[in-house]
């Protein structure tokens, strides 16, 4: 096989043991580069795959007394502007999106791959959120509450537990809150994903509303560009009026 053939082969995966033995036994350099590629993303693949297993372990626990459990996480509790989102998401043993892991350790074009794929593949998926009206009401903490609370009870099927990151949701459900529980669970990860996604997607349609800002860039947090529009313009309707140093531009 020329070299060119032996790259395409490799890139498909479907390469039998044998044939394994065969290339790392061919003397030319090429090859070997080639099949040392292979074998380094091959056990990136199964090491990625193992970790996707790891982060079950909770669920797992539900599954096998046949209950339903929701993962709960949240994206906006920092910038300055905006609403607070939040995600329940319901998956079974059946999902296989391996690639699905904390939001913050993915890009956005990764984020968004998965975004529509989780839809697809989750048993349930609920969005709830806490606009900066609210969250100048009742402060940032009990405002990310009330939206978790909301993104639960959204759900059409219901849980009979929730996984939590680091929160408790006020609703009367049983709750195992996990520290970094987007990089601990599956459930919290996909609604990690599916919170940032959603929340980015709509500060940049207040990011056509308010050009000024670079919401579309910022996502409400308080950038150079941002600031320098806070102060030159003032506070738009979406601006948390209860955070520095939006208050003084009131």
């Amino acid at each position: 096989m020329t070299i060119d053939e032996i790259k395409t082969l490799l890139s498909s995966g479907d390469v039998s043991t044998d044939l394994l033995i065969k290339l790392e036994n061919d003397s030319r350099k090429g090859v070997q580069r080639l099949v040392k590629s292979y074998k380094m993303q091959k056990a990136k693949k199964e090491k990625a795959f193992l970790e996707f297993k790891t982060r079950f372990s909770y669920e797992k626990e539900f599954w096998c007394q046949n209950k339903l459990v929701a993962g709960v996480d949240e994206v906006g509790r920092g910038p300055l502007a905006g609403p607070v989102v939040t995600a329940a998401v319901i998956l079974d043993k059946n999902f296989d999106l391996i690639d699905v892991n904390d939001s913050k350790k993915l890009t956005p074009k990764k984020r968004n791959e998965l975004f529509p794929m989780i839809l697809d593949k989750a048993v349930c998926v609920s969005v709830g959120l806490a606009n900066n009206d609210l969250i100048d009401k009742i402060n940032i903490y009990e405002a990310d509450r009330v939206a978790m609370a909301r993104a639960v009870k959204g759900l059409k099927v219901k849980p009979d537990a929730l996984l939590v990151d680091a929160m408790d949701v006020p609703v009367d459900l049983p709750q195992l809150k996990l520290i970094r529980g987007d990089s601990k669970s599956n459930s919290i990860a996909a609604a990690s994903i599916v919170a940032k996604v959603f929340r980015d997607r709509l500060m940049d349609a207040y990011g056509e509303l308010y050009p000024e800002y670079d919401f579309a860039h910022n996502a409400g947090y308080g950038t150079a560009k941002h600031l320098s529009a806070l102060k030159q313009y003032g506070p738009t309707p979406i601006h948390r009026f209860s955070f520095e140093p939006v208050s003084s531009y009131r």
